[in-house]
C-alpha cells in the first residue's frame, strides 16, 4: 500500500495495535468501545450495543441471552457512516461475537458497497501466539510488517523482563475470574499471562475459551489469590458488585477470601483486549503475585479488596 490507508477500527484491541505500530493518525472511524490512545475518542463511532446502560453482570449476560437467542446481534453498525468514511481497511475480529462486532455485522454495509471495498481484516486470537500473529497481520494490512515486527519484539522483551524478575519466587496458585455473576474463569492468553508472571494458573486451559465456573470447582482448586477481572468493568464497577459474590456461604470459605488475597483489576483496557496492553497486564499480576515487586499499577490499575468490600 503505498499511500496512507484511511482505517476504521471497531475493535478496541485492533486499534491499540494500529496506534502501537504508527498508524494512530490513519484511523478515521471507531468502535463505540474503543478509547485508547484516548485521542480516538474524538473519532466518529461506526457501531452502537444494544445492551442498556447500568446492567450489572447477571442482567448483562440474560440480555445478551436473549438477544442471541432471537437471532440477533449485540451490535448495531452504521453504514452510512461507514460508507461515508470511505475506509481502505476496516478492523474487527471473530473471537466473540458478544464482545465486539464481527463480519457478519458488517454484511448489509459492505453488500451494496460503491467502488473498491474495503479490505476486511479479522483478528481472532486465541494464545498469545495468535496475538503476535494479529500485529502480523494488521502490519501486513498496512504496508507496515516491519514496524509491526519490531513492535512485537519489544513487547516480547518487555515480558521477559517482568519474568526474569519473578524467577525463582514461589508461585501461588491463582484463579482469574472473568466475569462474576455467572462464574467465568479467564481462559485464553490469560492462563499465559499468569505463568509469565510468576503465577499457577487454575481452572482455565492456556489458548481455549474462558469456561463457565462452578462452584463445587471453585472450592475444590481453593486458590491463594483470586484476581477479578470481569470483561469491560472498571474498576469501581467490579466492587460495586462483590456483595453478589458474599451471598453465598461458600465464597467466605474460600482460602483466598479469608486471607484477604482478593484483587480487582481493571478489565476494561487490560486483559481483555488482546494488544499491547497485556504487557502492562502482566506487569500488575507479578505486583499482585510478588510483594515487594513494583511495576507502578497499584491503586490506578488494580487494587486490594477489602474485607468490608463483601458486606
Amino acid at each position: 500500500m503505498t499511500e496512507r490507508p484511511r482505517i476504521v477500527s471497531l475493535l478496541p484491541s485492533a486499534t491499540e495495535i494500529a496506534c502501537a505500530i504508527g498508524f494512530g493518525d490513519a484511523i478515521v472511524g471507531r468502535s463505540h468501545e474503543c478509547d485508547w490512545p484516548p485521542a480516538v475518542s474524538a473519532l466518529p463511532p461506526v457501531t452502537a450495543t444494544k445492551l442498556e446502560k447500568g446492567l450489572v453482570s447477571i442482567e448483562i449476560e440474560r440480555r445478551v441471552q436473549q438477544i442471541v437467542a432471537s437471532g440477533l446481534s449485540v451490535y448495531e453498525v452504521n453504514a452510512p457512516l461507514l460508507r461515508a468514511l470511505r475506509p481502505d481497511v476496516v478492523l474487527t475480529q471473530t473471537h466473540c461475537a458478544v464482545c465486539a462486532v464481527t463480519p457478519s455485522d458488517l454484511d448489509e454495509a459492505l453488500s451494496d458497497w460503491t467502488g473498491t471495498a474495503p479490505d476486511l481484516v479479522s483478528l481472532a486470537p486465541d494464545d498469545m501466539g495468535d496475538v503476535w500473529g494479529d500485529f502480523a497481520r494488521v502490519g501486513k494490512a498496512l504496508g507496515a510488517e516491519a514496524q509491526a515486527e519490531a513492535v512485537v519484539a519489544d513487547l516480547k522483551a518487555r515480558i521477559a523482563a517482568v519474568s526474569a524478575r519473578v524467577a525463582g519466587l514461589a508461585k501461588p496458585r491463582v484463579a482469574a475470574i472473568e466475569w462474576l455473576d455467572p462464574l467465568m474463569v479467564a481462559g485464553n492468553w490469560v492462563p499465559e499471562l499468569v505463568a509469565a508472571a510468576g503465577g499457577e494458573n487454575l481452572l482455565a486451559v492456556p489458548g481455549q475459551h474462558s469456561p463457565w465456573l462452578e462452584w463445587d470447582d471453585m472450592i475444590a482448586a481453593d486458590p491463594d489469590l483470586i484476581v477479578l477481572m470481569p470483561c469491560g468493568f472498571r474498576i469501581p464497577q467490579t466492587l460495586a458488585e462483590l456483595p453478589t459474590l458474599a451471598t453465598d456461604p461458600r465464597w467466605q470459605g474460600l482460602r483466598a477470601v479469608r486471607e484477604g488475597r482478593v484483587y480487582a483489576i481493571d478489565g476494561q483496557y487490560f486483559f481483555n483486549r488482546p494488544g499491547p496492553r497485556l504487557v502492562e497486564s502482566t506487569e500488575m499480576l507479578a505486583e499482585i503475585f510478588h510483594p515487594g515487586v513494583d511495576f507502578g499499577h497499584e491503586g490506578t490499575g488494580w487494587v486490594r479488596v477489602k474485607q468490608e468490600s463483601f458486606a
